[in-house]
């Protein structure tokens, strides 16, 4: 199918944020490591600016439309321009990642904070509307689909490490990254629902831009399973600046290799997971546990920037990903379409005993919110 008018608008609008903007802020990156210092706060910003491009497409193609979550988009889209200028400010005053990561995880805190607020002040139609429901959606599986993903996840760390051992049977666990501070691993463990609710905006910011907004739209036009082999793509290309001013400057061409692969495999799962639960939370759900789970088995998420990466160890990656993740594209489920954002708001049934005028017999309920578009 082709895309509408007023799709190809929203796709220019979310393509000039999402990726015009992280592609501007390489720039500034490139100065600040130049000087030696640290473009963390470049990375946690630039996980906003996909969802910031969504709420922008739709805010300028659907000005009348009372039904869009603008509170809820009003907040984010302020938080996001907040830890633009913050990422940039704390970067080159010298502060040290230590207290500049401190002042930006407080701003991130408090911003997330206002937006749970503002997303319940918007009301359940909106939040329909809006593709922000958690239930309700049609979907089934939640917490199945997570366990899965944990085991799976469980399972490449496994996997790994018997690889490394039979390779070099006297490695240790720490010689292989991994923390050797239970204590620690143990207390980030108990508090990720915590720091979920505090701190969930950076990774709903990829995924309602991914799999909420482009997902949908890319499958309509290439089809479920190869549209969704194309996000994945593009998902990896969106990370360039981070592979190369953050991730593994040294090695930036072998990083952006692996991310790309990383990123098509785990689309596969993310998106299997957005067609059977129908909700974005699940995949915001998942890509959070991806990203934390790292301080609690490697002791820090600062080992994520500064590899140096083999095209060995990008091989052996890419082979394991590809096993453990692209068989979710084999599910009954991606013969679903998911819908293209704004929804509607359902029908609401008739009550059981109200009468049925004659002349209205047979006649459909018309939606609460109509075609949009």
């Amino acid at each position: 199918m082709e895309w509408t008018k007023t799709e190809k608008k929203q796709l220019a609008i979310f393509f000039a944020v999402a990726f015009g903007v992280p592609y501007l802020m390489g720039f500034p990156m490139a100065l600040v490591l130049r000087a030696g210092g640290d473009t963390t706060t470049f990375a946690t910003a630039q996980m906003f600016y996909p969802a910031a491009g969504v709420m922008l497409a739709l805010l300028a193609t659907r000005r009348d439309d009372k039904m869009l979550p603008r509170l809820f988009y009003g907040a984010y889209l302020a938080l996001t321009g907040l830890m633009l200028v913050l990422s940039m400010a704390l970067s080159f005053t010298g502060l040290g990642p230590e207290l500049s990561g401190g002042i930006l995880t407080g701003v991130l805190m408090v911003g997330t904070l206002l937006c749970w607020i503002l997303y319940f002040a918007d009301g359940k139609a909106r939040r329909t509307v809006g593709g922000l429901r958690l239930t309700g959606a049609g979907g089934k599986g939640v917490v199945t689909t997570v366990l899965v993903f944990l085991a799976l996840y469980l399972g490449r760390y496994a996997i790994l490490i018997l690889i490394s051992r039979l390779a070099d049977p006297t490695i240790t666990l720490a010689q292989m990254g991994f923390s050797t501070d239970p204590v620690y691993s143990l207390a980030v463990l108990i508090t990720l629902p915590l720091s979920f609710a505090l701190a969930f905006t950076p990774f709903f910011g990829e995924e309602y831009g991914w799999r909420a907004f482009l997902q949908p739209l890319l499958q309509k036009r290439f089809g479920a399973k190869r549209g969704v082999v194309l996000l994945g793509v593009l998902w990896g290309f969106w990370h360039l600046p981070l592979n190369v001013f953050y991730y593994s400057p040294a090695t930036w061409l072998q990083s952006l290799a692996n991310q790309i692969v990383l990123c098509v495999c785990l689309a596969a799962f993310f998106g299997y997971a957005q067609h059977k639960t129908r909700t974005v939370w699940v995949p915001v759900t998942l890509h959070f546990l991806n990203n934390n789970l790292i301080a609690v088995f490697a002791g820090s998420t600062a080992v994520i920037s500064g590899q140096v990466l083999g095209w060995g160890e990008v091989l052996v990656s890419g082979v394991l990903l590809a096993i453990l993740y692209l068989p979710s594209l084999a599910s009954r489920y991606w013969r679903r379409p998911l819908p293209c954002l704004p929804l509607e708001v359902p029908a609401s049934p008739a009550a059981p005993d109200a009468p049925v005028p004659p002349q209205d017999a047979g006649a459909k309920q018309p939606p609460l919110y109509g075609p949009l578009n």
